[in-house]
């Protein structure tokens, strides 16, 4: 019988980062479980505050100072076993606290108080009589009664135009009554039947290598159009059959409606979905079904895959190599490593899926640690798209000044003669990109962040993309004084507005942060376009993968070097997999289609093996360069970021970090550190921002004393000075 526990205070300081020891009380004995939040005194002032039980114990050592449990919160566990051990697992993994861990894998909700959604509704109670056998009581009477428990008292006015006060009459005196229901804020939409597919030679042999393989972890490398969701689908039947759960992982938000669409067609509305686009009241209501073994599969974004299945069988991660399966706060995990642990935890199969596998993950399959599963051919006997690169250097010599070659111009006027679809791409949302004085060269910057502001013309502001700062339009330059301020760049709201100039009859849609802010917003774009009742999709990487629309047949790059410029040494691995991404967005129907690749480094490999559908080129050329410039997955890479509103105290604290860290790790002649030097953008939010990167075979532990050291180093200027530690960064910038 467990008397004690220890406890993990609801505190994300590293300073609270231990268990405490709590007496459980008599009348709490039994209840207490591992995985419970509980009610507990801390601190001097004996402070009630929330806690986590990590540990029972059947005795201790010293009681003296040993507080008492004040109270268990839920009827069951909020953590499994599973999740505390994979809770210990990311503690390591990603230098974190427990807390950091415990908030990322239960929902916010729980720490805010109220969870479910309760409303009163109106039901009809004792039968009119006397001055209330009339109007306007006995039309509300009937209504009532027609809508018996239908309508909360605000809805009930609204949709039928009744008085509240009359209303408020009859409830007082018990002609109407109230009864509290528990409200459910999931997707209870019925979808229409998605029929079953039959699998071509390919897919046949995805599925029947993932299910009878002795392997846990699987790359479906197949092409875009493959076919690698109808494999999804199988496989979840499968696990299904054997009474197992499956989650399914997602990059993007804006392919949400169309894999919903899809697997609750095939296997009804018991789905659980789980993305940031939910309210918290949602994600706790699906997060509760699945708690509550009332589905077997979750559809969502990252943070879906530690939704608490007990039963699981299969983590799908499709496109795996999307940015966006990284968490940029505390703790910082990336998707399918946690995918890996769970398949260590809960013994599950996990399946990655991309047309343009991460170099890293690919680079995993050659050494036989993941097993590698190729489809080459489009299912259904669909053709890849004809792809051409145009130059658009030759464009200026040709005085085309347009954003649209003349190539892409000519194409997006035959589709649209022929009742076609069309996607442009564009990597970057506003108007244009930066507004500037071409007497003197200033450039407008926000005074928050080091960096140039953005013009959106549809709030006729230049708006910061990192901060949100929002400025006015100026005519005059701040610094010389003259009228020539001009926009320069293009956005995805530039590309809009030329749509509308060149062709003013075409229905155009815009898919971009701005665009997408409201609910529901994606799902609205998807069904219009989806439905024929837009000829034109511009938009941002949201659209650059997973959509399947069968009549687009033309997609164009409009700038096909945006992420090629970035300075990290992913550049061109972003690009490659961009373009070939969006590439696979035309022909997927009976119709051929064709991408027009507009670029001004028309013989960068990335952008050439991209056109030629050539991944397996691409990755031996970018590999040996990896190799050569020593960087993943030949080495390991610990990025130490610093920020401070104060400069001059930031680069005094992160020289002496740096000074002592070269000296603490000059032993090992495998280890590089570099810098410190200011961030890529030096300065965001009225932060200074500069880095440290540590390059070489960096393990676990080491990485902890790393972690520990620096800690030690910046403690009197802790409060001054904020830090960062990414154990594992997929970005330099």
């Amino acid at each position: 019988m467990y008397k004690y526990a220890g406890i993990i205070v609801n505190s994300t300081s590293i300073q609270l980062d231990k268990l405490f020891t709590y007496e459980i009380p008599e009348e709490l004995i039994g209840r207490v479980q591992r995985g419970n939040r509980v009610l507990i005194p801390f601190g001097m002032g004996n402070k009630k505050i929330d806690g986590f039980v990590i540990e029972l114990y059947s005795n201790v050592e010293d009681l003296k100072r040993t507080k008492k449990i004040l109270n268990v919160y839920d009827k069951f566990p909020n953590l499994t076993d599973n999740d505390l051990s994979l809770i210990e697992k990311m503690r390591v993994k990603y230098l974190c606290t427990y807390m950091e861990c415990i908030k990322t894998i239960i929902p916010s909700i729980f720490f805010k108080g109220t969870k479910n959604r309760v409303e009163n509704f109106i039901f009809i109670g004792e039968k009119l009589k006397g001055r209330y056998d009339k109007e306007p009581y006995k039309s509300i009477y009937h209504i009532v009664n027609d809508n018996n428990g239908k309508y909360n008292k605000t809805s009930l006015s609204k949709k039928f135009k009744l008085s509240l006060s009359s209303i408020n009459t009859m409830l007082k005196h018990n002609y109407l009554y109230q009864s509290t229901k528990i409200v459910n804020r999931f997707d209870q939409r019925k979808y229409n039947y998605y029929e079953w597919k039959h699998l071509n030679y390919e897919q046949k042999i995805a599925v029947d290598s993932v299910m009878n393989s002795e392997e846990s972890m699987f790359l479906i490398h197949g092409i875009t159009g493959s076919g690698k969701t109808e494999i999804y689908m199988h496989l979840v039947n499968e696990m299904m059959k054997d009474g197992k759960e499956s989650i399914i992982l997602i990059p993007e938000i804006s392919l949400t409606p169309q894999m919903v669409e899809r697997f609750k067609g095939r296997f009804g509305k018991d789905i659980a979905i789980f993305h940031s686009k939910l309210s918290d009241g949602e994600r706790y209501d699906e997060w509760l079904r699945v708690k509550e073994k009332k589905v077997k599969l979750a559809i969502g974004a990252r943070s879906a895959i530690f939704l608490p299945f007990e039963n699981l069988g299969l983590i799908v991660i499709d496109e795996e190599h999307e940015t966006s399966y990284k968490s940029e706060s505390n703790p910082k995990y990336i998707a399918k490593e946690i995918g890996e642990f769970k398949t260590e935890i809960n013994g599950c199969k996990l399946v990655l899926g991309s047309a343009t596998p991460a170099i890293d993950t690919y680079y995993r399959c050659i050494k036989n640690e993941i097993k590698l599963i190729t489809i080459n051919k489009r299912a259904d006997g669909a053709v890849l798209p004809e792809i051409n690169i145009v130059d658009m250097r030759d464009e200026l010599l040709n005085n085309n000044k347009s954003i649209f070659s003349r190539s892409l111009f000519k194409e997006i006027k035959l589709r649209l003669d022929k009742n076609e679809q069309i996607i442009l791409f564009l990597n970057r949302r506003g108007f244009s990109t930066f507004v500037s004085c071409r007497k003197c060269g200033f450039v407008f910057k926000c005074k928050n962040c080091d960096i140039a502001l953005t013009y959106h013309s549809y709030e006729n502001n230049m708006v910061c993309h990192y901060c949100g700062n929002k400025n006015k339009i100026t005519k005059v330059c701040p610094k010389c004084g003259s009228k020539y301020v001009k926009y320069f760049g293009v956005g995805t709201e530039k590309v809009e507005e030329e749509i509308k100039k060149y062709f003013p009859k075409a229905r155009t849609l815009r898919m971009d942060f701005d665009t997408t802010r409201r609910k529901n917003a994606y799902e609205n774009i998807y069904n219009e376009f989806k439905n024929g009742r837009a000829d034109i999709l511009v938009g941002t990487q949201m659209i650059a993968k997973g959509l399947d629309f069968k009549n687009v047949t033309l997609v164009g790059v409009i700038a096909a070097d945006t992420s090629l410029n970035i300075p990290d040494f992913k550049a061109t691995e972003r690009t490659f997999q961009l373009i070939t991404q969006v590439s696979g967005r035309a022909g997927r129907g009976e119709k051929m289609g064709k991408v027009i690749v507009q670029t001004y480094n028309p013989d960068n490999y990335s952008i050439v093996y991209a056109a030629n559908n050539n991944y397996f080129k691409f990755y031996s050329e970018e590999i040996q360069l990896r190799h050569i410039m020593n960087y993943p997955p030949f080495v390991e890479l610990m990025l130490i970021n610093m920020s401070s509103e104060n400069e001059q105290i930031l680069i005094k604290s992160i020289q002496n970090v740096g000074i002592n860290l070269k000296d603490f790790l000059k032993s090992n002649d495998k280890i590089e550190v570099l810098g410190p030097c200011p961030c890529e953008i030096s300065k965001i939010k009225n932060n200074y921002r500069w880095q440290i990167i540590i390059k070489g075979n960096l393990d676990s532990n080491l990485k902890i004393k790393i972690k520990n050291f620096i800690y030690k180093l910046i403690k009197d200027v802790y409060n001054d000075v904020r830090i960062s530690i990414d154990s594992n960064p997929i970005s330099l910038v």
